[in-house]
């Protein structure tokens, strides 16, 4: 099932290139992110993510309702990205919003319990336990709010019960999303070593303990500022590729999944003597 899903995903990225120009605007985005933090730090940079974020969302949900509508261009990516705006937004918002409020409760608890600061180990540990499963059970809230029109507490909760009911398909699903996106990065990072061989051929020389100390600002230094526009390039190209694609078959894969859990319409009626249906 998962790879007939990420099939028609490919296909329908084929029949539908209006699919495509999300992958676009992330791109740039991604790219001009890049080049804002080695201009002027991670403060700005930090700043235009969350800017970054919105307006992602804002295409991210055009391309749920092409897909749902089975039709559209740019302007339908436009409107309806619009018109399912907030119901996209909301869910995330709500998830973000309960996962900071459980690591303030669970700092808290801690602090008073031992008496003293929590141990970052330990808080790395909970981090690891509480994230993983929020990101898998609430994965699909953003697709289900525009697929089933659903508002955000009911997203959230009809994607923790179609993850639960249905754990085998979406453990395959997420292993082919991360086999795609796996095989994006060790692509593009070839193509980025490869341009950049020159820069980072010291590298090479280095023993374990000063690669072990090697910082992303030594590296972004050793690269230069010309390591800098290949590395905002290459970025460009790595996300366009992997929004439409990876979106485009959560899509999908929704459709199928929610099509097989949709119960069966029950009509009350009865046959008379000639064998005719009478729906009550």
């Amino acid at each position: 099932m998962v790879l007939e899903d990420f099939k028609e995903a490919i296909a329908l990225l084929g029949k539908r290139p209006v699919l495509w120009f999300p992958g676009i605007v992330a791109g740039l985005l991604a790219a001009a992110l890049w080049i804002l933090y080695n201009i002027s730090g991670i403060f700005f940079a930090s700043r235009l993510l969350l800017v970054c974020w919105l307006i992602l969302t804002l295409f991210i949900a055009g391309i749920f309702a092409v897909i749902k509508k089975n039709e559209g261009g740019i302007a339908s990516l436009f409107s309806e990205g619009v018109k399912y705006y907030f119901r996209v937004l909301l869910p995330q918002m709500v998830i973000i919003f309960a996962v900071m409020l459980v690591f303030v409760l669970i700092i808290i608890t801690t602090s008073i319990a031992t008496g003293g600061t929590p141990d970052i180990m330990v808080l790395s540990a909970l981090s690891v336990f509480i994230m993983i499963p929020t990101f898998l059970l609430t994965y699909f809230a953003d697709v289900i709010a525009v697929f089933e029109d659903q508002r955000a507490f009911d997203s959230i909760r009809r994607s923790i019960d179609l993850t639960l009911n249905h754990v085998g398909e979406v453990i395959g699903f997420f292993i082919v999303s991360a086999a795609v996106a796996i095989a994006i990065f060790f692509t593009l990072m070839a193509v980025w070593e490869a341009s950049l061989y020159d820069q980072l051929a010291p590298i090479m020389n280095y023993n374990e303990t000063q690669l072990t100390a090697l910082t992303p600002d030594q590296l972004t230094s050793l690269i230069g500022p010309g390591g800098m526009w290949v590395t905002s390039i290459i970025l460009f190209f790595g996300i366009f590729l992997a929004v439409p694609v990876l979106y485009t078959y959560k899509a999908c894969f929704f459709r199928k999944l929610s099509d097989m859990a949709a119960p069966p319409i029950l009509q009350t009626g009865e046959y008379d003597s000639k064998g005719r249906w009478y729906k009550y």
